[in-house]
């Protein structure tokens, strides 16, 4: 039996961190992965997604160049090599994985390929595959045991993946586009593949169950997104459920007013969520705490046993790669003989839909909820140069803060590349800082971050663009 101080399952962003981390303060540290390392976000999430989404931007311009554009830019038909296409994503997903793996052993991290399968929370034996005899594989016994297994997409039970139902790992990987897709939920993860692939020439029909679309965003945020659609030529069916296929293959939806239709279409995006990834390693034999299908934790990520401690995804919302890495970083430091706790002013969250959406810290409505006497205001894009310039002066900037001492609480955006501005959001979150800090921060012009600032300055009653 091989010994380890620190035996990590799972080798996505919050396993790979938390090993690297680790190793730095010295501590021997094993992590298995039955995959490549990388998790979720690198292989069949965040990563190929924005490679997608970028793919498809460019050639959604090229076709709007087939007449004479207001830039003076004319071009030909185009056409997409989706084989190629993905090659290149795939091209860099391996140089991302590839270096994860050079780091981890650079780190000295020991990196074990398989199936892991919990013995106790000090024990884990290693198979080569499910199917594995049990006590045919490597039993490795450790002193800390941390849980980063990640999550998974949620299938319909009446319509379980296969054939033409595919789940968001399949449409990252298409060896040919569809002529038509219906996309089955309007959340962050269907809206931007259903906008990729409407913008790669395929038909796309959103059904979503709920009266609106990014139902988690208010509405403020998500219209933008919503006139996007409808200028994309996106067929939506909103309020209505999903009943199952037919005997043709297509799929039948009820409305709110009880009426049923078929959309026949050659594939299914279900994109509804994804769960925690809690089967099929032995987990339930730990009779670990749960907070529904998610491992409990605490603000240092322990279970509620000793030594077994739970990171990212497998602990529940927001299933988000950044909160994990950061978890990961922690745990290992606690392990070491650090004082940390987990207890964030901040996780930012991005929608990378047209236009993209950024939120951190609490909007109107979550800081009214919280009974917080808040003031807030908007500065629109179509008031700030850069985003005229880059054709995407629809959204918006908005900050929250206190009445009383004008302490900044929450900042949204929606817009042409706000994803960037989540950090400086994040940063002024964890610093404390007030309208006045930000309003009287010098901002480069001409850029987008200077919305930042306008709209701290007319949230003060003296924006100066508007």
């Amino acid at each position: 039996m091989q010994t380890s101080q620190l035996l990590i399952l799972g080798g996505g962003p919050g396993g790979y961190v938390a090993a690297i981390r680790a190793a730095q303060l010295g501590i021997q540290t094993v992590l298995v992965e039955n995959e490549n390392v990388g998790g979720t976000c690198l292989n069949v999430g965040c990563i190929p997604s924005k490679a997608l989404i970028h793919a498809a931007e460019e050639f959604h311009k090229l076709a709007r160049y087939d007449t004479e554009s207001p830039l003076g830019i004319q071009a030909g038909s185009p056409i997409v090599d989706i084989v190629r296409t993905t090659a290149w994503k795939d091209g860099i997903v391996e140089r991302l994985t590839g270096g994860v793996a050079s780091l981890l052993k650079k780190s000295g991290v020991q990196v074990v390929k398989g199936w892991a399968r919990i013995v106790d929370g000090k024990t884990v034996e290693i198979v080569s595959s499910p199917a594995a005899q049990p006590g045919s594989g490597l039993r490795i016994s450790c002193e800390h045991l941390l849980l980063a297994t990640g999550s998974e997409p949620v299938a319909l039970p009446s319509m379980p993946f296969g054939s033409q139902v595919i789940s968001s790992t399949q449409a990252l990987s298409p060896g040919a586009l569809p002529t038509s897709m219906a996309v089955v939920g309007a959340g962050y993860i269907g809206m931007e593949l259903g906008m990729a692939y409407r913008k790669l020439g395929v038909e796309v029909t959103i059904v979503e169950a709920q009266e609106r679309i990014l139902p988690a965003y208010d509405t403020e945020l998500s219209k933008p997104v919503l006139a996007s659609l409808k200028k994309l030529g996106v067929s939506l069916h909103l309020s209505c459920s999903v009943l199952g296929l037919d005997d043709a293959g297509h799929l039948r939806i009820k409305d709110a007013q009880g009426a049923e239709s078929t959309l026949a279409v050659e594939q299914i995006l279900v994109a509804i969520g994804r769960r925690p990834r809690i089967a099929g390693f032995g987990l339930e034999s730990l009779l670990l705490d749960m907070n529904g299908s998610a491992v409990r934790i605490d603000d240092q990520c322990r279970t509620s046993m000793r030594g077994v401690w739970a990171i990212g995804d497998v602990a529940g919302e927001p299933m988000l790669a950044h909160r994990a890495m950061a978890q990961g970083e922690m745990v290992a430091e606690i392990i070491s003989g650090k004082h940390r706790r987990f207890v964030p002013a901040s996780i930012p969250a991005v929608c990378f839909t047209d236009p993209e959406i950024v939120v951190s810290g609490l909007s109107p409505g979550e800081a009214e909820t919280a009974g917080v006497d808040a003031i807030s205001a908007s500065f629109p894009f179509s008031a700030n140069g850069r985003a005229m310039t880059l054709e995407s002066s629809d959204g918006f900037v908005r900050v929250v803060a206190r009445r009383d001492n004008h302490l900044i609480l929450g900042w949204q955006a929606v817009g042409g590349g706000v994803s960037e501005l989540s950090a400086a959001f994040s940063q002024s979150l964890e610093m404390g800082a007030r309208l006045e800090d930000v309003a009287g921060t010098i901002h480069a012009h001409p850029s987008l971050g200077e919305a930042i600032q306008e709209a701290a300055m007319r949230a003060l009653g003296h924006a100066l663009h508007i």
